[in-house]
This record gives structure tokens, sequence and C-alpha cells, in this order.
């Protein structure tokens, strides 16, 4: 699966109920708790209706609890939302179309959807920019990846993510947490309570990592 990007911008952070409070319908939060740390999303649902729906019906669904961050680039991007902890692939609904041409721009702290290389392949699986990637925006000759929302508390957190070590785990060769960092719940702000999350399933220890030959693949496809 693939990734998105960023561009330096400062954050405030603020207290999960102030955070709460700010969101509306146009502009929806979601609060992510993960093994690492907190951190909440703005959604734009306005210029990225189509995939900011998507992603709140995968949380609604409860499917992001107990995923991995599967592929961490310090200097790029955290991606997760599309793997168990025993790095089985979630179940998935239909593909939907690329948004990239939505004036968002993969911009440091903003939250952007995977895709395979085919444009409209984008499903559950997302990435958070740790840097300005605007090579992932799109240009008049080809497509790039949809951005759909902004960490508006908790940055401190993705940069925590985005520094752990990594190596070749599961399927995949390189660019794996070592520490298998995982999403324990994701709800969106302003929801009735939902019932309590799901058991996550139990991690099984990791294999010795691998040190890297060649640098990471571009963005767009997985190891």
């Amino acid at each position: 699966m693939p990734l998105r990007g960023f561009a330096a911008t400062l954050f405030v952070m603020l207290p999960l109920a102030a955070v709460a409070q700010a969101g509306s319908s146009l502009a929806p939060r979601v609060a992510v708790e993960t093994t690492h740390g907190d951190f909440v999303l703005e959604l734009d649902a306005v210029r990225a209706p189509l995939t900011a729906e998507n992603f709140l019906r995968y949380v609604r669904d409860g499917l992001y609890d107990g995923t991995l961050f599967h592929r961490v680039i310090a200097g790029f991007v955290v991606q997760g939302g599309g793997y168990t902890a025993g790095f089985r692939e979630v179940p998935l609904r239909a593909a939907i179309p690329n948004e990239s041409g939505n004036g968002l721009s993969n911009q440091r702290g903003t939250i952007g959807l995977a895709r395979m290389d085919a444009p409209h392949s984008g499903n559950s699986q997302f990435y958070l920019n740790v840097a300005d990637n605007l090579r992932l925006d799109p240009l008049p000759s080809r497509w790039g990846y949809a951005v759909f929302g902004r960490v508006v508390s908790g940055m401190e957190v993705v940069d925590r993510l985005a520094s752990l070590p990594t190596g070749a785990l599961g399927p995949f060769g390189q660019d794996v947490p070592l520490e298998r960092p995982r999403i324990l719940r994701a709800r969106v702000l302003g929801d009735s309570p939902a019932d309590p999350p799901p058991v996550v399933e139990a991690a099984p220890a990791p294999d010795a990592p691998e040190p890297e030959s060649e640098p990471p693949p571009p963005p767009g496809t997985l190891p």
C-alpha cells in the first residue's frame, strides 16, 4: 500500500474535551488512542467528502481498533490502518475515487489516504505526514495522494511514532516498527458513547530485523 505527505505547521495542543467541542459535521474530529500516546484528527469533509466519510465509516465500525502502524519512515510518514497485530489484512470495503485534486497539500501534520499504484485504489490505510511531502501532491500529468484532514492535537505522539526503530517483520522487508505500535481505539468525538473496544490480538514475538541495503520504496507501493 502507498503513502502521503506534510508541511511545517505549528499545532496548538488542546485537551481532548476542548478539542471535542470544536468539531462540526463539516470538520469532524477523531480521537486516536495508541500504545505510544493519543492524538486528534480534524477531517475536511468539504474538500474531501468521499475520503473523510470513508475514514469515518471505518472508525465507527471499529476496524482500526487493534491495528498496527506497520510502516514508518523517519522524516516522511507514519502509515497504518491495514493490518492486525499478527499482520493479517483487515476486512476492506470497496476502494474510493481519488480526491487528491481537492487543493489540500501533503504538508507536515496532515493525514492522507494510502493507495496502490492505481490512482483509485485507496480504502482503509492512511498515512500521517511528519514532513512536508509535496511530491505526493497531484500534478497535471499524474494523480497524487489525497489529503483529507490534519492533526490538531498530539503531533508530538506522531513524531514519537516516526522515530521508532524499524526493520523487517512479517510480510514486509523493511520499515516496520520493531515495537509494533498499535491503535488501541479510534472514535469520532461527539458520537454517543460506544461499547468498550474489542480485545486486541496478542502480537507474536518480533523476528530479528535485517539491515536495509536499499532505499525505501517510493510512495504508492509497500515493500
